[in-house]
Parts: C-alpha cells; sequence; structure tokens
C-alpha cells in the first residue's frame, strides 16, 4: 500500500510510510522534548500505529523509555528522534511523528503549542495558543 507520507531519519538508516492523514500537529516546549531534539521545541503530528510502517532497517529503530509508558523512538546510528508514543496516554493506540523527518511535502493546518510554560527561557513565543 503507497503511503501518503514517507520519512527517514538522517542517516537514511530508517523509513518509514504513513498510510493515513497526518492530525493533531503541536509544537512542544517540554523539557524532555528540548533535550530530546536539542532545540527550543519539538513538532509533532500523530496517526493511529497502525497507519505507520518502518520499511526499512527496524532492528536500526531503538525506543528509550523517558517516562513510564512514554517510548521515544530513534536511530541508533544517527540519533535522529523519529517517534514517541505514550502507552498510558489518552490515544495509547496513535504514535507521534517528528514532522521534520517527513521527506514528503506536509502542509499542517491548525497547529498548537504545549507545554509552554517549561519553554526555553531564551525563546520567545510570540501568539501561542497552548
Amino acid at each position: 500500500m503507497e503511503g501518503l507520507h514517507q520519512g527517514s531519519c538522517l542517516c537514511g538508516a530508517v523509513s518509514y510510510r504513513v498510510s493515513t492523514p497526518l492530525k493533531a500537529v503541536t509544537h512542544c516546549h517540554c523539557k524532555k522534548c528540548q533535550k530530546v531534539h536539542g532545540a527550543a521545541f519539538a513538532t509533532y503530528a500523530s496517526a493511529p500505529k497502525s497507519s505507520v510502517h518502518i520499511t526499512s532497517s527496524l532492528q536500526t529503530l531503538k525506543a528509550y523509555e523517558s517516562s513510564e509508558g512514554v517510548f521515544r523512538e530513534f536511530c541508533s546510528h544517527c540519533g535522529s528522534p523519529l517517534f514517541w508514543s505514550d502507552a498510558n496516554g489518552a490515544y495509547p493506540d496513535w504514535i507521534s511523528i517528528a514532522i521534520a523527518t517527513l521527506d514528503t511535502p506536509f502542509l499542517p493546518g491548525k497547529q498548537k503549542h504545549s507545554c509552554v510554560e517549561s519553554k526555553a527561557g531564551w525563546f520567545e513565543l510570540e501568539n501561542s495558543n497552548g
């Protein structure tokens, strides 16, 4: 089945496809996202886990449990953060995809900012709706 979106890590060892439209675009400002991405925030879109298919090097994709039930998946070769999911959250059957890893065009509609109370002190956030 052809994917609506395709993506990969920096080195190309891990590639994936998504067979459903991406939803819930969020710019997360929590300290863990800052650490994982080395940036002021991380931007994710979500899809049902069943619609995300790893198309190469599944063995290269590694996971780290950053909080109880929260798994962050990344390439073990280049370190690119690719996905995160929360087994104990409101949507345990969904996965969040780091949209900067998409190789296909994606124009999100509505976007929101989350965890702005822990945003980086050096980052100015204008017109926050989170």
